[in-house]
């Protein structure tokens, strides 16, 4: 590589060798979806996947980017990149032959050398690629809070590479997204009954960060080009004109979608109390503002009752 070639350097968790530069990715478009938790990324994660040309991580979500910047975090992500890998390493049969046959266990086997080794996120992708292969795919909502220093480090890490980096983010009527958080918690463990402890969730500054749509977008805004960033809506995005629209930008031929299909729905039925309505909405009162002004028209009508 060229000493003028894009650095990784500068501010940001570390500083170092540059990552390699993998050929196999060379005029390929890397689509990073980075957010936003409970706005059907899993449902895209599947979509994506059956699109000609489109690859995404069979990890779904790598979390490479939140795990260099993990100050908001809500786990320790290293930590579950060696768990991942430890699960599959305990399955019955051969393991040399579960990791020849199991796209997963291959995937959590890159992921866990990525805690040393920078350069394994692009060699990842790059064994994702077939001779058809246009796009890989990295959907992980967490990078939506990141920061503006975190999207600064990934813009410069990835230009180290010879691919088109294009950023999605799917936003979702802020209260609704936000109680479907707070009910996936409790689903995760019983003692966050979002009924009685939603008021807990406002101060926790690593919940409050992905409800903060205008800091998300004012950085995405002001880090990468206009054209590179896809704003999506959660309550039109499995209308067929989205769709085309997700498509178009993934440089991948439109495929209808399974409309009636439902992944990683949140399982936890509870009805949002008028008292919680009341206040999420007062808490969040400046993303429906910031995202009128920002948004306009785009914005879905629901959002503005």
């Amino acid at each position: 590589m060229t000493s003028d070639a894009p650095s990784a350097d500068g501010p940001g968790p570390e500083t170092g060798p540059l990552p390699r530069r993998v050929p196999e990715l060379d005029d390929k478009t890397l689509l990073i979806c980075v957010g936003a938790a409970k706005c059907a990324t899993s449902w895209l994660f599947h979509y994506l996947g059956t699109l000609p040309g489109v690859a995404p991580s069979p990890l779904k979500e790598v979390h490479f980017f939140d795990a260099k910047f993990p100050a908001l975090a809500l786990g320790d992500m290293e930590a579950l990149a060696l768990s991942r890998l430890a699960y599959h390493l305990d399955q019955p049969g051969d393991k040399a032959a579960n990791l020849r046959a199991r796209p997963t266990f291959r995937a959590s086997l890159d992921r866990a050398q990525m805690l040393y080794d920078d350069s394994a996120y692009f060699e990842h992708l790059a064994r994702l690629c077939g001779p058809d292969t246009r796009t890989v795919c990295d959907l992980t909502p967490s990078y939506s809070v990141i920061g503006a220093e975190g999207f600064a480090w990934m813009k410069r890490f990835c230009a180290t590479q010879n691919a088109r980096l294009r950023l999605l983010f799917v936003m979702r009527d802020p209260v609704a997204r936000l109680w479907s958080q707070l009910r996936h918690l409790q689903q995760l463990s019983a003692s966050n009954d979002a009924a009685t402890k939603w008021p807990r969730a406002l101060a926790n500054p690593a919940i409050a960060a992905r409800a903060d749509y205008r800091a998300i977008v004012t950085a995405l805004d002001a880090t990468f080009p206009a054209g590179d960033i896809l704003y999506l809506f959660y309550e039109t995005l499995f209308r067929e004109e989205t769709l085309r629209r997700l498509c178009a930008f993934a440089e991948a031929p439109y495929r209808p979608a399974a409309l009636s299909e439902r992944r990683n729905e949140t399982t936890v039925t509870l009805p949002l109390p008028d008292a919680a309505r009341e206040a999420l909405r007062a808490h969040l009162g400046p993303q429906y503002a910031f995202c009128r002004e920002r948004f306009g028209a785009e914005l879905p009508p629901a959002w503005q009752a």
